[in-house]
């Protein structure tokens, strides 16, 4: 069974930083593409970012040069930097398996306020 947990969410100001964790099980991750996908409340899910199990790297136009998605496969954990945050980044972040939107095999995900 696959089993994605993320962490590290919070509030935080407008130019902040944050780095999301989330540890995968249940699956050969090392193997795998994953994603960080993000939503709004009454808007659909949004991917952000993915990275092949070779390590390249993807992002969505709105988060390039402000994101980073890295791996470590040792630890199975996937990490999202956020850093110079805006208030429009404020969402649930959720990473999923895979490149692209994965609703069925996704984590709770983690909330990432950006708020003055």
């Amino acid at each position: 069974e696959v089993r994605l947990v993320e962490s590290g969410g919070g509030l935080v100001q407008p130019g902040g930083s944050l780095m999301l964790s989330c540890v995968a099980s249940g699956f050969t991750f090392s193997t795998y593409a994953m994603s960080w996908l993000r939503q709004v409340p009454g808007q659909d899910l949004e991917w952000v970012s993915a990275i092949n199990d070779e390590g390249k790297t993807y992002y969505t136009e709105a988060v390039k040069g402000r994101f980073t998605i890295s791996r470590d496969n040792a630890k199975s954990t996937l990490y999202l930097q956020l850093t110079n945050l805006k208030a429009e980044d404020t969402a649930m972040y959720y990473c999923s398996k895979g490149h692209g939107i994965n609703r069925r095999e996704r984590g709770q995900g983690t909330q990432v306020t950006v708020s003055s």
